[in-house]
């Protein structure tokens, strides 16, 4: 069974795969590979975390190893990745959102990177510049939570308890 990446209209018929994702002959090899790759990118840190962060997401999300669910989990990776590597903020906001409210531009990286795999020099330019960018606004929005709870808790007790009241 092919686990094809395809889009649908908006009654839910299927337009055709837009992307073929790993046979499910290669899939537990292709991960394999991947982790590896991965676990040894970030013990010997020959490339910016960042940097591995996001070519294992761009990979793992072409290999596709599961029928349902392979975004969702992508950005829980993403989180624990971040995490590993010692970006603590993360918890404190959502990526999630992030990518929700960009969801055009993360196809559309997503595809433009996964469609020069096939090529002996993949270009991960698109989905680079999606991933840093996503997570530069995900650390906007924290930086502008911060800064509304810094000028909540230097009002008036009085004035913070009727907005805790609303």
């Amino acid at each position: 069974m092919t686990n094809h990446v395809e889009a649908f209209d908006h009654n839910g018929k299927s337009l055709g795969v837009i992307f073929e994702t790993a046979s499910p002959f290669d899939t537990p090899k292709d991960m394999a590979a991947l982790l590896t790759w991965t676990r040894m990118q970030l013990k010997e840190k020959e490339l910016h975390p960042l940097l591995t962060i996001s070519v294992f997401i761009v990979h793992f999300l072409a290999i596709h190893p599961f029928q349902d669910g392979n975004g969702r989990l992508s950005r829980v990776l993403t989180n624990l990745l971040l995490l590993k590597t010692g970006y603590l903020y993360v918890p404190y906001s959502s990526l999630e959102s992030v990518i929700e409210k960009n969801k055009d531009n993360y196809y559309l990286a997503l595809r433009r990177t996964q469609s020069s795999f096939k090529f002996e020099h993949p270009d991960y330019t698109p989905w680079l510049t999606f991933f840093l960018k996503t997570l530069d606004a995900q650390k906007e929005m924290l930086a502008r939570k911060i800064e509304r709870e810094n000028v909540f808790t230097k009002l008036p007790r009085l004035s913070r308890q009727v907005i805790k009241s609303n």
